[in-house]
């Protein structure tokens, strides 16, 4: 069974089954890890029911966010094992006059009373990025959308992509499909990643799996990771610095 299974008819399945789609992609050889938007606007700043987080965090995913977080875990460790670059994004942070908010249906919403030293945009602190790690930041759903991220890719000789964090029917999505757009090969880590709707999760997940990337466990992946070299990217990364919009 598949997250996504409850959620399709008999003739959904069918269908999908006859026309080939779902096949395996297949990882490729010199990965880099994409963690999406993890921060404190999407998970809250702790573990407490979605409808208490969102009183405070109106994007929040709640616990769904909390639980994904071990597993985030699991995989930077290994990803950092074997010195693979690892990316993360996140908004800028906000501004009075929410310029860069975009057409986002909840842009001018305001969060209510966050917790003091608390910005929405700060990426988790039990996942937080280190020195080597490049953060990444975005004003629209795609973490390729105006940023320089592809040319980083390119500079490491980067061929595919492990992506997981939020939200999976969003910015995750969007990603994984420029991703796909740029011949990159995705493996989306599935609880790694998360959203605030079930069934949008689920559909999600299915969506991606069926045509743009593969849809594989956190411990398929990791054991993937650690059948890698540890030399892929020695002499190539430099330290991490803060990749900015484009002009």
């Amino acid at each position: 069974m598949r997250i996504w299974d409850e959620f399709l008819t008999d003739l959904d399945q069918q269908v999908f089954a006859a026309s080939g789609y779902g096949s395996f992609l297949g990882f490729g050889e010199r990965p880099a890890i994409l963690i999406v938007d993890v921060n404190y606007a999407f998970t809250g700043d702790k573990d407490e029911p979605l409808l208490d987080s969102i009183k405070k965090w109106h994007n929040s995913c709640g616990p769904r966010g909390w639980a994904a977080i071990p597993y985030i875990q699991q995989l930077l460790e290994a990803g950092r094992a074997k010195n693979l670059p690892i990316f993360y994004s996140t908004g800028y942070p906000p501004r009075a006059d929410k310029i860069g908010r975009g057409l986002w249906r909840n842009a001018r919403r305001t969060e209510v009373d966050p917790p003091v030293g608390i910005v929405g945009t700060d990426i988790v602190a039990e996942i937080a990025p280190q020195e080597r790690d490049v953060l990444i930041r975005k004003t629209s759903p795609s973490v390729f959308f105006g940023t320089a991220l592809m040319s980083y890719l390119t500079q490491l000789k980067v061929d595919s992509l492990i992506v997981c964090g939020t939200t999976t029917s969003g910015c995750v999505r969007a990603t994984v499909i420029d991703a796909f757009a740029n011949n990159l090969r995705v493996a989306v880590a599935e609880e790694c990643t998360f959203d605030r709707g079930e069934a949008s999760h689920a559909i999600n997940l299915f969506d991606m799996n069926a045509k743009y990337a593969d849809v594989m466990s956190t411990t398929e992946i990791t054991d993937y990771i650690g059948g890698l070299p540890a030399d892929l990217y020695e002499g190539i990364l430099a330290p991490a610095v803060e990749a900015t919009a484009l002009a």
